[in-house]
């Protein structure tokens, strides 16, 4: 059974869109046939981090409005032949998309697929609950910062009410030196102010900014934490 994943955060600029791309390639590279789908209509930048955006000829919005099938608009990632894109849009009205729309064409995708993962718009407006409804699971990015954590806190207590079957924390941007100065939150205190498991801690690292995702060198602590989550995701971590 395909596995439908939205990776969502309350804040902006915590990083959720690198996360998703970066955990679609290490699933890829586990063998897993793996798709990301940008659902962050007019703020899209999937297809950038993925190193596709010369690629783009049809995108998520000419699937839903019908002139292109889903299949077309997928874009082979060259970083693995198991990782497919499918891009967003800059310049669309995104109250035009229901979330019927968006359910309706992440179903049809994940026929093919062993991941689903949907990177979903920052905040709690319309374009979240479109990107949840569409998905059976959530990883809630975040960073150490208390205002992140705040947001993090009323997006997981929303997340809660869908009843969805899998919900983890990935923590984002951590330094290991403000952590031991205790300038920063650890991992487990944030797994306890949440009340929810955290499944991958994510080292700051200029290269998750600066390079595609497929191009961190493996000696990188973050390729390392990469490899960690992937396997926390795919063994669902307890």
């Amino acid at each position: 059974m395909t596995r439908k994943i939205v990776i969502t955060s309350g804040k902006g600029g915590v990083g959720k869109t690198s996360i998703t791309a970066n955990l679609g390639y290490r699933l890829a590279l586990g063998g897993k046939r793996v798709c990301v789908c940008d659902a962050d209509f007019g703020l899209n930048n999937l297809d950038v981090v993925t190193g596709v955006e010369n690629l783009v000829v049809y995108d998520v919005v000419d699937c839903i409005e019908g002139r292109c099938r889903p299949k077309q608009a997928l874009i082979q990632s060259p970083s693995h032949k198991n990782l497919y894109v499918l891009p967003s849009v800059h310049t669309f009205a995104k109250e035009r998309v229901s979330p019927e729309n968006l359910k309706e064409l992440i179903e049809g995708l994940s026929v093919g697929f062993d991941f689903v993962l949907v990177d979903c718009p920052a905040g709690i407006g319309g374009g979240f609950h479109k990107a949840v409804s569409a998905c059976d699971e959530a990883i809630v990015v975040t960073t150490s910062q208390i205002s992140s954590l705040r947001d993090a806190d009323k997006v997981l207590s929303i997340l809660r009410s869908y009843k969805l079957s899998e919900i983890g924390i990935v923590v984002n941007m951590i330094r290991g030196d403000l952590v031991a100065d205790k300038l920063a939150l650890t991992p487990e205190k944030i797994e306890g102010l949440l009340k929810t498991e955290v499944i991958g801690v994510i080292p700051a690292d200029d290269r998750v900014m600066l390079k595609n995702a497929g191009d961190l060198p493996p000696e990188c602590e973050a390729f390392k934490a990469f490899k960690t989550l992937c396997s926390n995701v795919v063994n669902k971590k307890k």
